[in-house]
This record gives C-alpha cells, sequence and structure tokens, in this order.
C-alpha cells in the first residue's frame, strides 16, 4: 500500500445547514430539499441517490416550501414574501415574485400543475397561475383572522384545505369562500390554554383530511361533514411534517423529538373489505425535529433540524440485498469544499460565506508505524477570506503554488493574488465575459485559470502579476447547456477534461486549443476525475461506484480498464454508500491511484493483477504498511483504509505527506441546539 506520513486535519469547521422542507418528483425520481441557509439540493434517486445540483443560498432568502412543477420546474416560497423559480441548467433563481401577503409558510401545487396556492402572514390564501415561463398572480381567497401555516389541494382541484392556529378551514376554489370550518382539540388539560398549531395538512382524494399539529395528534377528519373520524397520539411535542404515499395507503409523520411514524391504510381481520388507519411503523434516526418527510416508493425520506437526509428503505417494498435495501444517511456534500497547494502545504477551506487559508503544522519526530507523532510547528491560518454580497459562495480553489486563490457565486468571480511571505493580498480583476462559475480549476503551473461558466463553455484565462488575460472559450461539441461540476487539468499542460450535468466528457487540447474528443457517454454521472500526471490516460468514478480509465491520445478505453469492467472490483469496495468525491496519484509510485469517499479511502495499484480483488480482502487500520511476512495478501491490488472519517479530503503532499481532512460528527452534534427532553427508562 505503501507508507505515509499522515496530517490528521481536524479544524475544518463546516457546519451543514438543517433541512427546512424537500419535495419529490415521482416523475423525475429526483429528491429537492431546502435548507435553513436558503440553498437548494437535488438528488438523483435513480442514480445512486447522488447530489446531482446545488443552488447556492442567499442571506437575504429564506425558503418555508418547495414544490416540482412538470419534470424540470421548481419553486420555492419562504418568509421574505417571495416566490422563486429556479434556473435548473445555470443553477441560480431564475426570476423572484412578490406575493404581497407578508410572509409565506406554505404552499401546494394542485394535482393538474395550473395553479399554486401560498398560505400567507396575512390570513389570505393567494392563486397564482402557472404559464409556461412563468407564475401569474389570478385572485385571493377569503382572508381569514391569522397566518395560514399549511395548505392541501384535493385532487379535483375544487377544494383547499388550510391549516391555522386552532381551526382548519376548507375552501371552495371557485367561489373563494370557506365552505367548512373545523376546531381543533388542544389536546390534553395541562396544554388546553395553549394554541394549537396545525403545522400541516393532507387532502385525500375520498375527501378525508390528515392534520398534524402542535399537540402530538395525527387527526383525521371528514371534511363533509367537518366531524373527527379518529386521532392518533404520535408524541408529547408536535408533529411538524406530513406526507402521504402516491397511492393513499400510507401516511408519514415527522415530530420534534427525531422520531418518524407510518401509518398505513388496512383491514383489520383477514378477508375484511373495511379498512381503517393503523399505526404500523415508528422510525429513530433523528436526534432533533423532523421538518420534512416524504415517501417514495420504496422508502421514506425524513429531514430535520440535524442536518442529516435519512432514507429507509421499507423492507416490504425492496428486493433483499440491494441497493434500495440500504440505510442511508446524507450529511456531507458530494463534492469537494477543500482544495490543496501541494508545494507550500496550504489547504483552502470553502464555507458558504468566507474561505479560510490554512498552513498544515509539522514535526521533526520519527516514530514507528500507527504512532502519533508530536506537533512541533503548530497548524497556522493565514487567511480569511469573506465573500462580498448576500450570495453564498458554490465554488472555489487554490494554484498549486498557493499564490492565487479565485471563488465564485451565482452574481461574480473573484481572484486574488496571495503573497504567502508578507499575508499581503493584491486583487486582480477579470475580464467581463466572466460573471459566474460553476466550477475553478487552476492548471498545474499555476499560469491558467479555467472557469467553468453558463453553457456548458470553459473559458481560458492568462495569469500574470500584473494583468490576467481572456485566451479561449471552450464549448461542447454536443451542443449540451448541461451546468459543468468537474474540472481536471494535465500536469504537462496539454490537456483539460470537463463533465456535465448530462453524463458527458470532453477532452479539449490546450496547445491548439480545440475539442480533443469526448468519452463515451456512460448513463451515470461523474463523481470524480483526474488525469494520471505521467500516463495522461483520465481516471473517471461515477456516482453507481464504477471506474474507468480513459486513454486522452488513443481516444479509447485502456486495458486496464477493460480488464476491471470484466473483473469488476471487490465486493467490500461496493459496498459504499458514498460517491468518490476525489482522486488523486502517488508520484513515488505512479501505478498507484488514491480515492477516497466520506467513509474510507483506498488505493488502487494498478499494477498488480486484478484477480487479486477476488481473493481474501486486506484492509488497513492504518495507512502504514506492516511487515510483508505479517501481510495476508500482499498481492491485492485493492487496499483500503476506515481509520479515518468522515472524510471532507485526502490528497498526497510532497515527501510522502498524505493529508486527511476529517469532520467528527460529534463535533457537528456538539453546535446544534438542545434536543426535546425527554423522559428515558431508569432516569
Amino acid at each position: 500500500m505503501g507508507q505515509f506520513k499522515v496530517h490528521r486535519v481536524r479544524f475544518f469547521d463546516f457546519m451543514p445547514s438543517g433541512i427546512r422542507c424537500m419535495a419529490f418528483n415521482s416523475k423525475a425520481d429526483r429528491l429537492a430539499l431546502a435548507r435553513l441557509d436558503g440553498s437548494v439540493e437535488i438528488f438523483n434517486f435513480s442514480n445512486n441517490y447522488f447530489q446531482e445540483k446545488v443552488i447556492p443560498g442567499s442571506d437575504s432568502r429564506s425558503i418555508e416550501a418547495i414544490c416540482w412543477v412538470g419534470c424540470d420546474r421548481l419553486f420555492t416560497a419562504g418568509l421574505n414574501g417571495e416566490v422563486v423559480e429556479y434556473d435548473l441548467e445555470r443553477l441560480c433563481p431564475k426570476y423572484t415574485l412578490d406575493a404581497f401577503g407578508g410572509p409565506i409558510w406554505t404552499a401546494a401545487c394542485n394535482s393538474e400543475e395550473t395553479h399554486f396556492a401560498f398560505g400567507c402572514e396575512d390570513g389570505s390564501v393567494k392563486l397564482f397561475e402557472i404559464l409556461p415561463d412563468k407564475i401569474q398572480f389570478e385572485r385571493n381567497l377569503d382572508r381569514q383572522k391569522g397566518r395560514i401555516l399549511s395548505l392541501s389541494w384535493h385532487k379535483s382541484g375544487m377544494l383547499i384545505a388550510a391549516g391555522s392556529l386552532d381551526v382548519i378551514r376548507v375552501f371552495d376554489v371557485k367561489s373563494g369562500h370557506s365552505v367548512q370550518r373545523i376546531l381543533v382539540d388542544r389536546g390534553s388539560a395541562g396544554t388546553s390554554n395553549k394554541d394549537c398549531v396545525v403545522w400541516n395538512v393532507a387532502f385525500l382524494s375520498d375527501y378525508t383530511i390528515v392534520s398534524g399539529d402542535s399537540a402530538g395528534k395525527v387527526q383525521l377528519w371528514d371534511a363533509n361533514k367537518g366531524t373527527l373520524i379518529k386521532t392518533h397520539l404520535v408524541s408529547k411535542w408536535d408533529v411538524l411534517s406530513l406526507s402521504v404515499s402516491e397511492n393513499e395507503d400510507s401516511i408519514v409523520a415527522g415530530t420534534s423529538e427525531g422520531t418518524v411514524v407510518q401509518f398505513q391504510l388496512l383491514s383489520p381481520k383477514i378477508g375484511d373489505m373495511e379498512t381503517q388507519w393503523v399505526r404500523t411503523r415508528t422510525f429513530k434516526h433523528h436526534t432533533h425535529d423532523v421538518r420534512a418527510v416524504t415517501e417514495t416508493r420504496t422508502a421514506v425520506v425524513s429531514g430535520g433540524l440535524d442536518t442529516q437526509l435519512v432514507i429507509c428503505p421499507l423492507m416490504d417494498k425492496v428486493e433483499v440485498k440491494s441497493s434500495e435495501s440500504v440505510l442511508r444517511k446524507v450529511i456531507f456534500p458530494h463534492r469537494s469544499l477543500v482544495s490543496c497547494a501541494k508545494k507550500p502545504s496550504l489547504l483552502l477551506f470553502q464555507f458558504p460565506d468566507q474561505l479560510e487559508l490554512w498552513r498544515l503544522g509539522g514535526t521533526d519526530t520519527i516514530g514507528k508505524p500507527g504512532e502519533s507523532l508530536p506537533v512541533t510547528r503548530k497548524p497556522e491560518k493565514l487567511l480569511q477570506l469573506k465573500r462580498k454580497g448576500d450570495d453564498h459562495i458554490c465554488c472555489s480553489t487554490i494554484s498549486e503554488c498557493g499564490h492565487w486563490i479565485a471563488y465564485s457565486t451565482v452574481s461574480s468571480i473573484r481572484l486574488y493574488q496571495l503573497q504567502c511571505d508578507n499575508n499581503n493580498i493584491s486583487i486582480t480583476k477579470l475580464p467581463k465575459v466572466l460573471r459566474s462559475a460553476h466550477q475553478l480549476q487552476f492548471s498545474a503551473d499555476s499560469s491558467k485559470l479555467f472557469v467553468a461558466s453558463e453553457q456548458a463553455t470553459i473559458h481560458v484565462i492568462s495569469l500574470s502579476r500584473s494583468e490576467c488575460k481572456h485566451v479561449h472559450t471552450f464549448k461542447p461539441k454536443s451542443g449540451s447547456s448541461a451546468p459543468v461540476h468537474l474540472l481536471a487539468a494535465s500536469a504537462d499542460g496539454q490537456w483539460l477534461t470537463s463533465a456535465n450535468r448530462h453524463c458527458e466528457i470532453n477532452v479539449y487540447n490546450l496547445k491548439k486549443l480545440k475539442h480533443h474528443c469526448m468519452v463515451p457517454v456512460y448513463n451515470s454521472l461523474p463523481s470524480a476525475m483526474a488525469i494520471h500526471p505521467e500516463t495522461n490516460n483520465l481516471l473517471v468514478t461515477h456516482a453507481d461506484q464504477q471506474m474507468f480509465e480513459f486513454g486522452i491520445v488513443d481516444k479509447q478505453y485502456t486495458d486496464w480498464s477493460r480488464k476491471l469492467q470484466k473483473e469488476g472490483l471487490h465486493r467490500c469496495r461496493l459496498k459504499w454508500g458514498t460517491p468518490v468525491t476525489h482522486i488523486t496519484f502517488n508520484p513515488q509510485a505512479p501505478s498507484q491511484v488514491i480515492l477516497h469517499d466520506t467513509h474510507m479511502f483506498c488505493i488502487i495499484d494498478q499494477s498488480l493483477p486484478l484477480d487479486g480483488l477476488k481473493a481474501q480482502f486486506y484492509s488497513q487500520l492504518t495507512p502504514k504498511d506492516t511487515s510483508e511476512t505479517d501481510k495476508p495478501c500482499k498481492n491485492n491490488a485493492l487496499k483500503i483504509c476506515s481509520k479515518y472519517q468522515p472524510l471532507l479530503h485526502v490528497n498526497l503532499l510532497e515527501d510522502d505527506w498524505l493529508v486527511v481532512v476529517e469532520r467528527p460528527l460529534i463535533d457537528i452534534h456538539s453546535q446544534l441546539p438542545a434536543p426535546v427532553k425527554q423522559k428515558k427508562f431508569g432516569t
């Protein structure tokens, strides 16, 4: 595996934002979720639950509701009173409308996808018509006393249920009047003096209204008569979220104590035609408020204040030992937030509102394998660079020499020249042709900056101390406008590769400034890629855990790649639940490839036979080899180390130093607000 000295970095204080709401698109098999910082993430459930797109947040944006229209239109509404439609190609807001009703607490779309309903602070329900290129205000329903906190359309599109304080109202859409007023029980005697907040409502096709409230109740109501059908007390605390399955035979509720409860429409007796709602499952995968739940064909998906997205399989609806039968917890983004300048041993950390530049520490002690060495030179924070404006940072990078730093928001790109001697910073302006970037990458000699911009174009910027100059713009030969999410440049400065959201990988010749070739399209998004510094072979990993090596010069897959697809990876490698986010190579041993995901990193030795991958598996606890005689399988081409986790970055510096950036979950949990107090047995 190789002998490495390890920098174990734990001072990247990355803190994910809590999940506020989510919406699942069954047509596209994609989940959109909004976080408390205003960012929006889209996960492709048919592509190994990969985080396909991220729309950066903004300090001026607050999201309370998120809705899909069709397969490719996404809307949000929030407490700033605005409705936003997003451009899913440019990954930014397409336009913004003011609903003129104060803060918007909830939003819902009818089943025909022709109208939106928005519940506002002033007690109004506002209807907007959905047009092909925008939405347009149509009219208000009767204004009520108190804010509208939850909405749900009946399948017919003629009625809307609205939840508020202590009451549920049913509106006739045609007349705009309230046709039913249902008073909600405030709960036990101890809470009877408090308002009962109806956090969520769901309108079923049989005219049953399901409600979840602050008294911990899930209740079923007859919308025609306004009477209570049944009450389920599921928690001592609030029921914050509700979701109904597509065929209306299952209800999922999330509570403020971190539990998710499922109800199913079942017959109480075998052979009985009469059905009733029965509490069947309780899931406990969260520690804090479950703000959002939804149910897909095979799983219950939940998220909340503890920042993690939990995908819990319904075992009666999935095949045993399939990828859908695994419990998944997504906490960290499926992209790298750390950049490394190898020569000066610098790390650049990306936060939503700032960048931090650190110089790694060091030691003068020589120890034994597996031993922790004392730090003689402590890590040093050289720079804290706060972004300009309200928009969050979407991408950033540092040059190999450590003299250039670049970052982008959805509205601007900024480039800084860094003098590490005295920590002075001088700003260099970019050409006006560049407005924003989806991805940034410096060349190996730090003389060029590659900017992946709109319409899948890549701009080449020449850098010097006195100026920066726009040299060329590459465009994909296919004409695709999908955003580029990965860039990789060769060490000799001749090749540049880009991967976009349509699974296309393009190769450009930097010497001739023209398109060289396109890698055969594979139907899974690339998650990481890198060009070998000696062979100029492109190594690509995909979201479905597949790996390919493409010879750029020969314009075809290498023999090693073909053999890899024939033999397959070791079964332990296929158990990784998160995608590979970074690939690098060992300059001391060119045949070794180092790649990592959140849970482990591995080294693949391309000089060893792939038959060894089917042999006895050798898992190392430390990246330091044991003696040759003690190795159980020294010919195994795949070595895995799972000692360090969760991993945000792994890279190889000079002099056999391996830098490992961790973010322990206990550090994240310590920064969360205290959960609701729960009585535990024996206390």
